[in-house]
Order: C-alpha cells, then structure tokens, then sequence
C-alpha cells in the first residue's frame, strides 16, 4: 500500500508523526510505502527510512481554520496534496492527524462518494465494559435523513466484519428509549429501514448503552455523534482530575492510589483514543482516516495498520456491492 500522511498535521508533527510511521512500516514487513507531504525542511530533521519519499509544501491548515475555506484557499496544502495523489491513483489512502472537518471536506469534494452512498459517515471507536463498539457518524454529516442512517448502519457492519473479523455484527440505532415509537419521524423511520435490512439490527438503544457494550455498532448523526465524542473526552480527564485532587488530600489516599496504580493504569488504556488508531470516513471513494489531534507515534502507528487493513480486504468495493 502507498500511503499520503500529512506530516505536518497535528499538535505533535513532524516528530510523532515520523515515528508512527517508522514503526508502522516495520510491523507490515516492508508492504507499504510511506509519502511524507510537508515542509521537507522540518522532516528531514528527524531520521527516515528507506521506503519513506518527502512530498515538499509548506502549506498546512490549522486546527481551527474552516474546512470550507480551507478547501478553497489551501488546495497546495499538505492535506490537498495527500488527498489529490489518492484521486490521481498515485497513493491508496491518506491519514492526517490534523483539522478533521478539513479532512472531511477535501475528501468528499475531491475523491467523491462511492456509488450508492448518500452520505459519508465518520466511523471511530468508543471503549464498552465489553471492549469496544463502533459509533457513526461522529461528525460528517450534521443533518441526516433515515436513509443516511440506514446506510451508516450497512457501512459500519462491512467495516467491522472486513478489519476486525466480527461475524454479523449487531447494530443499534441511538434513540430517546427503547421502545421503537421513540424519538420521533427520522429515528422511527430509519428504525424501519434497518429492521427491514439485511444487517443484524438490534433496534433502539440509549445513550448509558454505548458505554455497556450492547451493541457492536451505535449509528447517530454527526451532530449528535460529535456531541457524545467531545464529552466523553472531556469526561476521562475530568474524573482523572477529581482523583489526583482526592489522591493528594491525605496519606492515606495516597497508599490506597499506590495500590490501585495497576487498577488506574488498566482503566486508562482501556480509554485511551491512542490504541483505538484513527476514524475512518466510510462511503468516500478511496480510503480517508483522521487520527486525534494531539496523536503521538503510538497513535500514529495503530492508525496506519488499521489503514492498512481497511486497504488490503478491499472494504470500499464490498460497500459498493452492497448498496448499488
């Protein structure tokens, strides 16, 4: 697989970067193909290996700039030329742990949608008391139709089935109850396309359900999707601020949190956004993955092997299969 990775994306570029990608290229065993897109005067700080090819600019777009205005203005940007070489057959996917609504915006108006698809659907991983479940669209979309969420719900099953080997996987639609009356038109309609489908449609689920592990897949629009993202970041340093606080209040707390450290430490991979990769923007017509802003090489590198295997069982074309 040849990979455009934006070098200069996010808060930990070019060094973090670099790194993930050395250690990526390792495990894959010599079958991939690095193209590092930025300032070749930044990366070459740093040592490279020999299936790694500088693609020099010295154009990035930051983290709060506009995706719409981006796309406009920063087409020679790092992000512009890494989704551009993929267009032109030249790169089999692009990563960037940079501005995601730009990644999303530069994917969709230059690589355009597979045929069959609505919509794209931002596909990340929340961590479940049972392991991990699928959660789409976690910001792509702001407005949904029922047969977005439809299609999400296909997308994410042949996502799962495909990379991570999850025979029928189940899916449940986020919803105000259970009960398939709930949540008015959009959700009760998308509840019949679903149950109607080919999937393994749970049905309705709640929100405390996500974090249970009820389903393997939770299928919301972006607006909503990117709402309970952004909270449940916050929420994981929030309570671990509250516990430093306690730990540090007496003697006794501190001897207690010394022997609960192995407890802490396990709780936090289980958390932790750096062994989850990147999210993967289904229905576009090549292969885009955004990986968190502050990613270092570990992050980096999970997300280069999860493009790796997105590429390598041809997920796209089974996506195409199904929806035509």
């Amino acid at each position: 697989m040849i990979l455009a990775l934006d070098a200069m994306g996010g808060d930990n570029a070019p060094e973090e970067i670099i790194k993930g990608a050395i250690e990526a290229c390792r495990e894959t065993g010599g079958n991939l193909k690095i193209l590092l897109i930025g300032n070749k005067n930044e990366i070459k700080k740093y040592p490279l290996i020999d299936t790694m090819e500088i693609i020099h600019t010295d154009i990035s777009i930051g983290m709060d700039e506009h995706p719409a205005e981006a796309f406009k203005q920063k087409k020679n940007s790092s992000m512009g030329i890494g989704i551009n070489l993929q267009k032109e057959g030249k790169a089999d996917a692009f990563l960037s742990a940079g501005n995601t609504g730009a990644l999303v915006a530069f994917s969709l108006l230059t690589l355009g949608r597979l045929r069959g698809v609505r919509r794209p659907a931002l596909a990340t991983f929340f961590p479940t008391k049972k392991g991990h479940s699928l959660v789409l669209d976690v910001g792509a979309n702001s407005e949904v139709k029922p047969e977005f969420l439809y299609q999400f719900g296909v997308m994410g099953s042949i996502y799962l089935q495909k990379v991570y080997g999850i025979d029928r996987p189940s899916v449940g639609l986020l919803s105000m109850g259970e009960e398939r009356i709930k949540g008015g038109s959009l959700i009760q309609e998308a509840h019949r396309l679903l149950e109607g489908g080919s999937i393994n449609f749970y049905g309705n689920i709640e929100g405390h359900d996500i974090l249970e592990g009820k389903t393997d897949i939770c299928v919301t629009g972006g607006f909503t999707g990117n709402a309970i993202l952004k909270f449940g970041e916050s929420l994981v340093s929030f309570v671990m601020d509250i516990l430093k606080d306690e730990i540090y209040r007496s003697f006794r707390a501190k001897m207690g949190a010394f022997l609960m450290k192995p407890a802490f430490y396990n709780l936090l991979s289980k958390v932790n956004y750096e062994e989850y990769g990147g999210a993967v923007l289904l229905g576009v017509d090549g292969i885009s993955v955004a990986s968190h802003g502050k990613s270092k090489a570990k992050a980096i590198k999970n997300a280069i092997n999860l493009t790796y295997k997105f590429h390598q069982e041809k997920v796209n074309e089974v996506i195409k299969e199904e929806l035509l």
